[in-house]
């Protein structure tokens, strides 16, 4: 439900922002946008939602989240309106378009003025700035067929009023009793109850969008939630439980070598064409096996399906074993993250973690993202790989200290691989074979299998002077030979550090 132009109007009144400072603009989404002002009564956000379900202006008492990515309006806003003062705060006519007349210092020590129209039509809402001429400079939402583009014309107060004012005209005359008298909304009890006595309309208005604002409201937002991950959490349990049952069947891969040995043991009991075997178990308790065989292909053959079927079920156990570790950590990661999501209470936040997967940006996120190489998060430890010569340059002078421990391969060409140190922490053993299973990987002599290694702090390289990039000449190496472990490989896989997201 969006607003109405008496809920503006009452809105704008509130708000009283002429004179007001415009300090800083956020856009969380595509479809909302924040301005942080500064005015009469101290400090304030606006908030600006483009959302047809809940299209509106007004101050909101939430935190804003931002963005992940700076997005290109509110870079565009931050460039030109900050600072900037607003002289005028109106509603034009009834329209739901309002315009907002800012004040910008210019470098030649004059002012630029801008015109910010806020249109709040549930189907087509916009932010759009233009000079005083009409001149379009940027909008939240381009629309080129409408000329809402850089470079195009907005003036809704001049041109676009006739067209409006003939409309409603016509309307009226064709049916003077059938306009809509629009009227402040009632808000439930129940919404009133967690404000104070005293509460102003924009509070009335941020708590009723929090609550009850469409797609966007916090029982809706959390709906998706669940709706989102649940599913990926039921379909991760059936494919744990579709695991663990073949799990069971290979754990019994012996009974498979148990038949091909009696088979084999018994031919002379065997006749042509027969389709079972009756033999005494070889081991526990007393019992006879009956074991099915192939009439066609004769015993011999059978037995060797049965030898078969041990191979597979013993080389497939381990990755069984690990593929089932595997998805029920992403199901427990699912589900904590649920649990957080559901958790929390603020719907702006919640809606921007609903398109990221419930996945927050951290200084280490940032960083991750821009180190170069590869980066793996093993038991709290960081290992960092450097794939060619650029990139062990780039992360010996930019991204690993003194303290971090370097691993080469010995006699190969190879990446370099960092382990990062942690405060008060010794290099456990596990983590340093981590580490040298990826420098024998990545190294020229992957293909043998194992290999000698050495390792130092960073500190004791020293630089080849005038040599090729990364070259250095280490000191105080200790040695290392490491047998390349698949298993381990394939768990460092599942710890690397996803760059894409």
């Amino acid at each position: 439900m969006s607003l109405n132009w008496k809920e503006i109007n009452l809105i704008l009144e509130e708000l009283d922002l002429i004179g007001s400072q415009i300090q800083k603009a956020v856009q969380s989404a595509f479809d909302l946008l924040s301005l942080k002002i500064y005015g009469k009564t101290g400090a304030k956000t606006l908030l600006i939602s483009l959302s047809p379900a809940a299209c509106r202006l007004h101050e909101t008492f939430s935190s804003v989240p931002k963005s992940n990515k700076p997005l290109r309006f509110a870079e565009f806003l931050n460039s030109r309106l900050v600072n900037g003062r607003i002289e005028e705060a109106l509603q034009l006519g009834e329209d739901r378009i309002i315009r907002l007349k800012v004040r910008c210092s210019a470098e030649d020590n004059g002012h630029h003025h801008y015109y910010l129209y806020i249109r709040l039509w549930s189907n087509a809402a916009n932010v759009i700035v233009t000079d005083l001429e009409g001149l379009v400079l940027d909008a939240m939402k381009r629309l080129p067929k409408k000329k809402e583009v850089t470079g195009g014309c907005y003036k809704p107060e001049a041109e676009n009023r006739v067209i409006y004012d003939s409309i409603y005209a016509s309307y009226i005359t064709s049916n003077s009793t059938s306009k809509k008298e629009y009227q402040f909304r009632e808000f439930s009890d129940e919404l009133l109850a967690g404000l104070p006595p005293e509460s102003s309309f924009n509070q009335k208005i941020d708590a009723f969008y929090r609550m009850e604002g469409g797609s966007l409201s916090l029982d809706s937002l959390q709906i998706q939630a669940r709706k989102k991950f649940e599913e990926r959490i039921n379909r991760l349990g059936s494919s744990i439980e579709r695991l663990k049952e073949k799990y069971v069947e290979f754990e019994g891969a012996d009974q498979y070598r148990e038949y091909g040995d009696l088979i084999l043991s018994n031919l002379s009991k065997i006749g042509p064409g027969e389709n079972w075997l009756e033999a005494m178990a070889y081991s526990g308790e007393e019992r006879v096996l009956r074991i099915k065989l192939d009439p066609v292909k004769g015993p011999k053959a059978s037995a060797e399906g049965y030898y078969e079927q041990y191979r597979k079920a013993k080389s497939g156990i381990e990755e069984l074993r690990i593929s089932i570790e595997r998805e029920e950590e992403q199901k427990r990661k699912l589900e904590e993250t649920l649990f957080s999501l559901l958790s929390e209470t603020n719907p702006l936040i919640l809606n921007k973690l609903l398109k990221t997967d419930g996945k927050k940006s951290s200084p280490t996120q940032k960083e991750d993202d821009k180190r170069p190489g590869l980066s793996f998060r093993r038991k709290d430890w960081l290992i960092i790989v450097g794939r060619s010569a650029a990139e062990n340059d780039a992360l010996l002078r930019k991204h690993v200290k003194g303290n971090d421990l370097w691993l080469h391969a010995r006699d190969y060409a190879g990446s370099y691989v960092f382990i990062r140190q942690r405060p008060g922490k010794s290099v456990p053993l596990d983590i340093l074979l981590d580490a040298g299973n990826l420098a024998i990987f990545y190294s020229k002599g992957r293909n043998n299998g194992a290999g000698d290694l050495f390792y130092t702090p960073v500190k004791n390289l020293k630089r080849v002077k005038g040599g090729p990039a990364g070259l250095v000449i280490p000191t105080n190496e200790k040695n290392l030979h490491v047998k390349v472990d698949e298993k381990r490989l394939v768990e460092l896989d599942e710890c690397k550090v996803d760059k894409s997201t």
